[in-house]
């Protein structure tokens, strides 16, 4: 069973963060930079939330607001979810289909170690999935 430890080792160590007083305007500047859809959002060494995508598409288009005027911090998604490296990715995926959410730090011991997003378990499960499969054919031609 593939575990959220296995998710990262296959994934940059680079975690994108973004300061709780920027601009959403700076923040999906990063995002657009680094090819992300999410960042964590960081204040004194603490997750406070995460800004993504869909918070500017709902939060700053859909009510006409400024992106260069609009803070992180109004627009966050202040409710951030987490999972530890040990649990599954299935367990991952039930978490973030629960809480309705596509990005998910990794905290182990109190510290963030990473953050992965629903494309990533996704992959990850189709990825076992596949290699099963294959396992089980080479089993049944013998």
């Amino acid at each position: 069973m593939m575990k959220i430890s296995d998710v990262l080792q296959s994934k940059s160590k680079d975690i994108w963060t973004v300061h709780s007083r920027e601009t959403a305007y700076y923040a999906l500047e990063i995002m657009a930079e680094k090819n992300i859809g999410a960042l964590l959002v960081i204040d004194e060494e603490k997750i406070v939330g995460i800004f993504s995508e869909r918070d500017y598409a709902r939060k700053v288009i859909l009510k006409g607001k400024s992106s260069r005027e609009s803070s992180v911090k109004e627009l966050m998604t202040k409710e951030v979810y987490s999972i530890s490296p040990e649990k599954s990715v299935e367990e991952c995926l039930a978490l973030m289909t629960a809480a309705q959410c596509r990005h998910m730090p990794v905290i182990e011991n109190d510290k963030l170690v990473g953050f992965v997003s629903m494309g990533d378990v996704v992959n990850a499960i189709i990825s076992e999935k596949t290699v099963t499969i294959q396992d089980l054919k080479n089993y049944i031609s013998g």
